[in-house]
């Protein structure tokens, strides 16, 4: 009689936006099944959508996150006063996520994208908004915000991330930190030429100040840690950027042994994995990252589909009515028409992230 593998044990969630202990509780899932979920950064509903459809042709669950850029945008780069922009397209997109997220049925974590020093006031304000939604329903509006203080000292990076960390757990929400410079540029955040500097050692984490981070912030609530082992955002040209995920181990290691945890006590998160090698990205999950963020391929998904429709009805974009036809070319023009081509190129790409990733098939939504 041949034995069989027992079958895997995970939690199951309600489906929609998980906040608090289901957080905690998909991240554990992620890390113990060897599996990561992507983060999408996304800018109006044609992406929020997307994605959402995507993670429920795969049966996968998914991060939504914004940048200040992109929450700026979602309430219209028009807007009179641009910090508040920023703040109240964060909460709207929030909202029309918890709206439809759990008919997709699926879990999603909400989440925003880099902070740096500047942009602390904003994850401050809405932290006021996740206050105010917190009375009203007992929930926080977001899982969880990021701040990005690489670029400062490591005790001024940490004495404020203790500070938002606290507000922050008293909402059960949870922070994510970056040590170590990823590098490049994200809407606005970092600066490009730092990309081609592949031997640069501040892209290199150092596992002493993930141990000083786990002493300042656990006792305080749950956060994670966007580690930097060489990564960038965006894409470049191979050989510029050179990955060492086993940075990630060193820091797991150290903190296990400094501080007697269970083995891989932190919960690490790949930022600018656009582009990166399958074996690398598989490397960085088995050493505990549970999050890649994926944002230039996405990106480039949703143009590159919208410029293949445009290309191919070009007429219609053109003149209203086709000059060799006679007849209206409204039906190519119509903007359903060209964004939901840009939706269905996100959603492929995506669908690609899914499975390299091996998330696919294994929301915990029940």
């Amino acid at each position: 009689m041949t034995a069989t593998a027992a079958p895997e044990t995970r939690p199951r969630l309600a489906p929609g936006v998980v906040t608090g202990a289901d957080y905690r509780a998909l991240v554990a899932a992620c890390k113990a099944g060897g599996y990561a979920l992507p983060a999408v950064n996304v800018t109006g509903t044609n992406t929020v959508n997307a994605v959402l459809e995507a993670a429920a042709e795969a049966r996968s669950d998914v991060i939504v996150q914004l940048s200040n850029g992109g929450a700026q945008f979602y309430a219209g780069k028009g807007f009179p006063d641009s910090f508040q922009a920023k703040v109240l397209g964060a909460v709207a997109a929030a909202r029309h996520v918890h709206l439809l997220a759990e008919h997709y049925g699926v879990c999603v974590v909400l989440h925003t994208d880099h902070a740096n020093k500047p942009l602390v006031p904003w994850v401050d304000a809405m932290l006021d908004h996740g206050e105010a939604h917190r009375r009203a329903t007992g929930r926080p509006l977001f899982s969880s915000h990021m701040l990005d203080l690489s670029e400062e000292p490591l005790e001024e990076n940490l004495a404020t991330c203790a500070r938002v960390l606290e507000r922050m757990a008293a909402l059960d929400m949870s922070l994510e930190i970056e040590l170590g410079v990823t590098g490049g540029e994200e809407d606005g955040i970092g600066a490009e030429h730092d990309a081609d500097q592949a031997d640069n050692p501040k892209l290199y984490t150092q596992p002493e100040d993930v141990l000083a981070a786990w002493d300042r912030l656990s006792p305080i609530g749950h956060f994670s840690v966007a580690a930097s082992f060489g990564n960038v955002h965006g894409v470049y040209a191979p050989g510029n950027v050179r990955l060492r995920p086993e940075i990630l181990k060193g820091s797991q290691d150290l903190v296990a042994a400094e501080r007697g945890t269970a083995a891989r006590p932190l919960d690490l998160v790949f930022h600018g994995g656009s582009g990166s090698e399958p074996d690398k990205i598989a490397a960085a999950i088995s050493y505990g990252v549970f999050k890649m963020n994926i944002d230039t391929d996405t990106q480039f998904a949703f143009a590159q589909a919208i410029g293949g429709y445009v290309f191919t009805h070009e007429t219609a974009f053109r003149h209203q009515i086709d000059p060799a036809t006679g007849r209206p070319t409204k039906k190519h023009y119509d903007p359903r028409a060209w964004l939901r081509a840009g939706e269905q190129g996100l959603a492929a790409r995506l669908a690609e992230a899914f499975d390299t990733l091996g998330s696919t098939g294994r929301t915990l939504a029940g």
